[in-house]
């Protein structure tokens, strides 16, 4: 059972023993899908309706209002993300929470207050250059932790080509694929050439000035002339991973 139903069974209990009222447990229920911690409303319900918790983007947050998060998260009884977290911040809230990892390549705080999931299935993330591994190591983390089995093909661009196609077997087993590229964003395009699989492309801003900081490779992905290729926004490893796993999950 898990740890909001038993929540619920225990409310219900309290009533049936007369111990709350049933109007201030039909409050109770009303209001469970939020905890509000005065800088934050957190949606503890999203887990259960939308299969995954609420993640936090960290950009623009204190780190006492990232650690606030967390903590009411971890009291929910559900496990805690923080994406785009760098080093300092990570340090700083180790200090008001020793539990959390710290995965320094995705840029990503977790702080697991149940287990996660069993991985099923299979993703793929692919990506263009070494440059582009904090975005894809971020969508790769976060498809494991919605319960994908998730393997990681990295600096793979179409500068050599041969590097990618000695894998393509392996890509054709996967459920879906993410492609994450910076640059002119022709990875995905090659890709989703060579496979029957989905597959969500990913651009990042990495690249000279005229790339105008990752416009130039999304552009490039929504106009690729390969069919059946979904895009997400610039740098958005974390939108990317959700997608993947709901598309795994769901086959």
């Amino acid at each position: 059972m898990s740890t909001i139903n038993a929540k619920l069974v225990e409310l219900l209990d309290r009533v049936a023993h007369g111990q709350v009222s049933p109007d201030d447990a039909r409050k109770q229920i009303e209001s469970g899908g939020e905890h509000h911690v005065g800088y934050a409303r957190i949606d503890t319900d999203r887990l259960r309706r939308c299969g995954l918790p609420e993640a936090i983007f960290s950009p623009g947050k204190t780190v006492g209002q990232i650690a606030g998060i967390l903590r009411a998260m971890r009291e929910a009884g559900q496990n805690g993300m923080a994406t785009r977290v760098t080093q300092e911040q990570a340090d700083a809230i180790g200090k008001e929470i020793p539990e959390i990892v710290y995965h320094p390549d995705a840029r990503i705080v977790t702080l697991d207050t149940v287990p996660l999931p069993a991985p099923v299935g299979l993703v793929s993330v692919v990506c263009a250059g070494t440059s582009d591994i904090p975005v894809a190591a971020e969508a790769a983390l976060t498809a494991e932790r919605m319960g994908a089995r998730v393997e990681a093909l990295y600096d793979v661009g179409v500068a050599g080509l041969h590097r990618l196609l000695r894998h393509v077997d392996a890509l054709r087993a996967s459920r879906v694929v993410v492609v994450v590229a910076g640059m002119e964003g022709a990875l995905p395009s090659v890709v989703g050439g060579l496979l029957d699989r989905p597959l969500i492309a990913v651009p990042t801003s990495i690249g000279y000035g005229a790339g105008q900081g990752g416009f130039a490779a999304l552009l490039a992905m929504l106009n690729s002339c390969v069919p059946g290729i979904t895009v997400v926004n610039i740098d958005n490893g974390y939108g990317a991973g959700v997608a993947a796993a709901l598309i795994n999950r769901n086959q």
